[in-house]
């Protein structure tokens, strides 16, 4: 049993691996901007407090933790992209990172590894539709907004590579989960009727089933060989207008409708964001299939049956 220390711990991904981790009788501390009202469910789990604006954070629960699992950072889609809003995406990513090396170096911890989620916005968009070459670990960041958030994101912690410790990095695909993220949105025109695939619905979705991603933590946690970048993502991408009728097919049977949602609708609605719901990213789970992890849901089928 060890003691994990989780940033973004009561997010969709943080709330799913929290879980997983009391069943595997690992004790959890929840770093929190606001600790006062949140009361643990079980003696395994506490809270602690930070602050990423003002740098502080609670020192004592950092040397407490044997691992810690990074996953804070503000909600990509939940906002328009705006000038402020761009800064606090990077800032909530970059800043954190920096608190977390600053407070490891400067105070005596038994901390033995560093999970820190990133993002596919890594890459590029695919440069042909379907792309036979798969993005890979060693591909460059891309140069646009999100490329270059996830660039400075990892860059933030690798300092604690110097420190002996091992760094982790998933870079995430577009998580299945019925607790929220992406797969609300999906669902709200099939609940009508209505599957609604996005521009020409060619574009590729890397995607990964929450379960999946869930075990890939455990993984990384559990397995000292499972160091550096790792596409977090199933090995079946999926095209938009495959993934929209799958789900129908699942949801309605054949009373649905299909509906193409144009692009300059997307653009006019979503701004500068829309660029990453129309990007094609066809990315590839080889390296971290190499290390002999396996997928409960491979298939996108077998996952959305799942997410029913």
């Amino acid at each position: 049993m060890s003691t994990v220390l989780i940033t973004g711990g009561t997010g969709l991904i943080g709330r799913a691996l929290s879980k997983a981790l009391l069943e595997r009788n690992h004790k959890i501390i929840i770093l929190s901007r606001q600790t006062v009202n949140r009361q643990p469910l079980t003696d395994n789990i506490s809270y602690a407090q930070w602050n990423v604006k003002d740098q502080t954070i609670d020192k004592e629960a950092i040397a407490s933790a044997d691992y810690i699992i990074h996953l804070a950072g503000a909600g990509v889609a939940d906002e328009r992209w705006t000038k402020k809003r761009k800064q606090e995406i990077i800032d909530s990513r970059v800043k954190s990172g920096e608190l977390l090396v600053k407070t490891l170096k400067e105070n005596i911890n038994k901390v033995r590894a560093i999970i820190s989620s990133s993002g596919i916005g890594w890459y590029g968009p695919d440069p042909v539709i379907p792309n036979p070459h798969p993005f890979v670990e060693d591909d460059p960041a891309h140069d646009d907004f999100l490329g270059s958030t996830c660039s400075m994101w990892e860059k933030s912690l690798e300092p604690v590579t110097e420190l002996g410790k091992r760094l982790t990095v998933f870079r995430t695909g577009i998580v299945l989960s019925n607790d929220g993220g992406a797969m609300k949105e999906f669902k709200k025109p099939v609940r009508f009727g209505v599957a609604a695939i996005l521009g020409n619905g060619r574009q590729i979705i890397s995607w990964i089933h929450i379960d999946d991603l869930v075990r890939l933590y455990i993984a990384a946690l559990e397995n000292e060989k499972i160091g550096g970048v790792y596409n977090a993502v199933s090995p079946e991408p999926v095209s938009n207008k495959n993934f929209t009728l799958q789900l129908a097919r699942i949801k309605k049977g054949k009373f649905f409708m299909p509906v193409y949602v144009p692009s300059f609708v997307l653009r006019l609605v979503l701004g500068e964001m829309s660029i990453e719901v129309l990007k094609s990213a066809t990315i590839s789970c080889k390296k971290i299939l190499d290390t002999g992890f396996t997928f409960s849901f491979p298939t996108i089928k077998k996952a959305l049956k799942s997410l029913q």
